[in-house]
């Protein structure tokens, strides 16, 4: 192993990257940040590889391959707590959301808007604990929340949204 320059990287870069990426394309389908974080764990370590391309490739599938895992993950996790949030709502007597109509409107939220949705709904969060978080105040905390809730409302064509609004501050 040799010492690592800037031009050694930016050499092994020009030659692979663009290979690289197509073979993490294979499992992800953000391979760019898998063949960006590989060239950095190679900078990391200081010497070049004896057989650098080889030592990529192995980097490169093994991150792409770690990140497949996590990506399936946080589906499952993603798909077991709207199942729980769908047998609540239906053990509670309400009807039932299409659980990929509720997760498209929620993603259509504004960003400050979803994550005080999130925090509170599935996090169980009072709107102190997420004005903390958010570093916003309490009441604002409850203002994203309320308008948040009335977005969902419309998009989701439902009155009932309110009932869980107001139950814990």
């Amino acid at each position: 192993m040799s010492r690592i320059s800037p031009e050694v990287i930016a050499t092994l870069f020009d030659r692979h990257a663009a290979a690289l990426e197509l073979f993490a394309a294979q499992w992800i389908s953000t391979p760019a940040d898998v063949v960006q974080e590989a060239f950095l764990q190679l900078v990391r370590q200081g010497r070049v590889p004896d057989r650098p391309a080889a030592w990529l490739y192995r980097v490169v599938r093994n991150g792409a391959i770690s990140a497949q895992r996590r990506n399936a993950r946080r589906h499952r996790n993603e798909q077991a707590a709207i199942g729980q949030a769908r047998l609540r709502l239906e053990a509670e007597g309400e009807s039932p959301i299409d659980a990929e109509l509720a997760a498209r409107a929620l993603e259509a939220l504004a960003d400050e808007k979803r994550e005080v949705v999130i925090a509170r709904i599935w996090g169980g969060l009072t709107f102190e604990e997420i004005g903390e978080c958010a570093a916003i105040s309490s009441s604002e905390a409850h203002r994203r929340y309320e308008a948040a809730l009335a977005s969902l409302r419309q998009k989701l064509g439902v009155t009932w949204l309110t009932k869980t609004a107001t139950t814990k501050r």
